[in-house]
């Protein structure tokens, strides 16, 4: 499933040559850094990326790497055999100094910083396309819902509004995670740097676009992890909201909005009738996984000492998936929502579906202003209101009819206006930047 939706720049990102180009990214990083301070010879840095040049790490690299690993049973030990077998009598200085986590830890932070940026930029085209929505639905009235049922009028366009709000927080919450996650450790088997100084480590962040971790032991904390994958897993809730309204508003007797239905499309393998909201759905099934996967990051923060590997297995599956998975929701939305098929017409006869009674709390403080007391008002609006509900007579007869009642017909007339209710909308839409 994730092989078939992921897009090609995350499916290469997650690949296992990737993973090794990088792996040797942070390697040729240190041993440049090494030759700066006098440690390594000059000229070694410049050999092996020439070399690189000429052999790329491609999946054959990846290859035999796999074999050497199956004799090793060690994944740098075979990295770095394989690339004396590829570079010669140069690679000697690949890994000097360096512990394998030290590669493993900064490369995985390096690729998800990578994974964050393409994230980010699928999550500003749904930002474009929910603000297109939010704008084109600006002044378009439709019931407000609470508890499922309807309460008071609205926008159309204040639900992608709010949606707009979300994401927008969802996408600092994601550079905060990028920001979290954007360091590089390179100091050794316990965190001393007992064999590389501090300055190879700040060295190789500066080549590489990171921070040098303040204070690592073997391993960088994985509460950095657990930030991101809690940033992704909020980002999936966001997701679902969307896919639920919009699932809600697909419903045969709301029919307000429904997903876009392509020539040749069917519903159902027994009934030819179908229209079903399944983009929708699937999207409330990515989330789950999503909010799974930050369960599995937060177990991993507590490792024993300065190292255990129980988080390595877990990262393997997780971290790869998420990224893809939020990846691919997000661009799964955005599709839906350019599709988005809104019925205006419905919009307006569901506002009108209940014979005035959402217009209930207006009419209350109407007679509160023309003297009567909360109660006296209240008692007398619920008594008209569920006259109505039982009856289905408009609200605003009944109220006519009441003999307590102070309104003039214009006055009741005003207050069953959803113009009144919509009065401070563009206010809404400026706090928001619109």
């Amino acid at each position: 499933m994730i092989d078939r939706y992921t897009t090609p720049e995350m499916k290469a990102l997650w690949s296992e040559a990737e993973r090794y180009r990088v792996w040797l990214e942070v390697e040729l990083a240190a041993t440049q850094a090494l030759e700066e301070l006098g440690e390594v010879p000059a000229g070694t840095s410049a050999e092996l990326r020439a070399a690189a040049a000429r052999r790329p790490l491609d999946e054959a690299f990846a290859a035999r790497v796999a074999e050497l690993e199956a004799v090793t049973r060690h994944d740098v030990v075979a990295f770095t055999r394989a690339l004396a077998e590829r570079f010669g009598d140069g690679a000697r200085y690949v890994h000097y100094g360096l512990t394998s986590t030290d590669v493993v830890d900064t490369a995985q932070n390096l690729l998800l910083v990578r994974a964050l940026d393409l994230i980010l930029a699928d999550l500003g085209g749904l930002l474009a396309v929910v603000t297109e929505l939010a704008q084109r639905y600006r002044h378009t009235p439709a019931i407000g819902r609470t508890h499922g049922v309807h309460a008071e009028p609205m926008t159309f366009g204040l639900k992608f509004l709010s949606f707009r709000a979300a994401l927008q927080r969802d996408a600092a919450r994601l550079r905060a995670a990028r920001e979290a996650i954007g360091v590089a450790m390179l100091s050794g088997s316990v965190g001393t740097f007992a064999h590389l100084p501090p300055a190879v480590e700040e060295r190789v962040a500066a080549q590489l676009g990171l921070a040098p971790d303040p204070v690592s032991n073997q391993t960088v904390a994985r509460d950095r992890h657990a930030q991101l994958l809690g940033a992704l897993a909020i980002l999936g809730t966001s997701v679902e909201r969307v896919a639920v309204e919009v699932r809600h508003l697909q419903r045969s007797e709301v029919r307000e909005a429904q997903e876009g239905f392509a020539a040749g499309q069917t519903g159902s393998s027994s009934m030819p009738h179908k229209k079903n909201p399944i983009a929708s759905e699937n999207l409330s099934g990515i989330a789950r996984l999503l909010r799974s996967n930050l369960q599995a990051a937060l177990e991993n923060v507590a490792l024993w000492h300065e190292r255990d590997i129980s988080h390595s297995s877990v990262e393997r599956v997780i971290l790869p998936d998420t990224t893809t998975l939020a990846s691919y929701a997000l661009r799964r939305l955005t599709r839906v929502l350019r599709a988005l098929v809104v019925d205006e017409a419905r919009l307006r006869a569901n506002l009108d579906a209940l014979h005035g009674l959402v217009y209930s709390q207006r009419v209350l403080h109407l007679l509160i202003e023309a003297g009567l007391s909360r109660e006296a008002a209240y008692e007398l609006v619920q008594r008209a209101s569920l006259t109505a509900w039982e009856t289905g007579t408009h609200l605003r007869e009944l109220l006519a009819a009441e003999p307590g009642n102070p309104l003039s017909a214009a006055e009741l007339a005003a207050a069953f206006d959803p113009a009144w209710y919509l009065r401070h909308v563009d206010a809404i839409y400026a706090r928001n930047g619109l």
